[in-house]
């Protein structure tokens, strides 16, 4: 199940985690005495041994770094004397840049820049299970996306749409133009869910309910590969099935 309202960002401890298990399997393979009677594998996994050790280290300095940071913000705050306290906000100053280089650097690591990341997008939202309030739901989300776009200096034009009475969305395909928005965004593509009381319920009750999201390159609307085919020849391949009416 996706996460409400949190558009997706690098689990830095899953990765360190996942990066330290992958590193230690090469290290074993390396060692192995079968492994030097082949010249290639011992290539392709030195390469991939020094690219994990790499990762590994920065994900180990960051991991640092934020507890260096916490600890002086803790301090910070019990800290009485001026110089001291001075002294302190620079340092976390120096840390929290040197955080923010690192967590930019393993973006790129662990999604690498495409040339098509730049393009502008039309994205669909469609209503799923739950009736109005999964209506409530894909107007939720798209108000997210335009806040989220809104934020970033983007643009957002709406191509078309079918509303409800209560304000929902059935169904409702936009633009949004901007630098990388098609980077930011492609992973949004998918069913998304959300578990709370809906406006509609009188009894107090949790509703579940499903919104489809696809995400398409602006370049390609329109054509026989947009993401929005499906309305003339099905849904396409790889595309998240829309979520049942």
């Amino acid at each position: 199940m996706r996460k409400f309202f949190i558009l997706t960002m690098p689990d830095y401890q899953q990765k360190l985690k996942e990066s330290q298990e992958r590193f230690d399997a090469l290290e074993r393979d390396l060692q192995n005495p079968e492994i030097m009677l082949a010249p290639e594998k011992i290539k392709t996994l030195s390469r991939d041994y020094n690219e994990v050790k790499e990762t590994l280290g920065h994900l180990l300095r960051l991991k640092k770094i934020s507890g260096e940071i916490a600890a002086l913000e803790k301090t910070l705050k019990e800290e009485l004397e001026p110089e001291l306290k001075k002294m302190t906000e620079e340092e976390i100053k120096k840390l929290t840049a040197e955080k923010t280089a690192l967590e930019n650097h393993l973006d790129e690591i662990f999604n690498p820049a495409s040339p098509l990341d730049k393009k502008n997008i039309i994205m669909e939202i469609r209503a799923g299970t739950g009736g109005d309030e999964s209506a409530l739901f894909s107007a939720n989300l798209f108000r997210m996306y335009s806040r989220f776009a809104e934020k970033k200096g983007w643009a957002v034009k709406i191509i078309s749409q079918n509303r409800t009475p209560l304000g929902g969305c059935k169904e409702i395909i936009f633009e949004i133009n901007g630098q990388n928005a098609y980077r930011q965004l492609k992973y949004e593509s998918g069913v998304h869910r959300v578990q709370r009381i809906p406006e509609t319920e009188k009894a107090g009750r949790v509703h579940t309910s499903a919104a489809t999201v696809a995400v398409g390159q602006h370049h390609l609307f329109g054509g026989p590969h947009h993401p929005f085919a499906h309305r003339f020849s099905g849904a396409m391949p790889g595309r998240a099935q829309p979520a049942a009416e």
